[in-house]
């Protein structure tokens, strides 16, 4: 009898994981709750703009704005880079990752802006 009980209730947290899985798939939830993954998202959803000096290394590296959005998604912060503190405007150090980790970002954080300050090629 108790096989049979866990049996069901295995079951059924089967398919209600599976459910969950494609309900918050589709509504494109995500968690944000560490550091870096916080970090992004406010640069994220604020207005993007480039300085000059970060327009003439895209050109001149061939860097698109898929790229640079790239590593906004999933770069990692180095908060020790950066000045997070600063007042009015944060600056952060973002590296990408992957086949991007040669690109690193000098962000400049501001109420409604998010200003790619710097592109550094490593």
């Amino acid at each position: 009898m108790l096989i049979k009980r866990i049996g069901y209730y295995l079951i059924g947290l089967s398919l209600g994981s599976i459910g969950v899985y494609f309900f918050w798939q589709k509504k494109q939830a995500t968690f944000d709750y560490g550091p870096d993954a916080r970090t992004l998202k406010t640069i994220r959803i604020r207005e993007r703009l480039f300085s000059d000096d970060a327009k003439n290394t895209m050109e001149n590296f061939d860097i698109d704005t898929l790229k640079i959005s790239t590593i906004l998604y999933n770069g990692d912060v180095d908060f020790s880079k950066g000045n997070p503190r600063q007042k009015p405007c944060a600056d952060y150090y973002i590296t990408g990752k992957k086949e991007l980790e040669k690109i690193s970002l000098l962000v400049k954080r501001c109420d409604s802006t998010a200003t790619i300050e710097k592109i550094i090629m490593n």
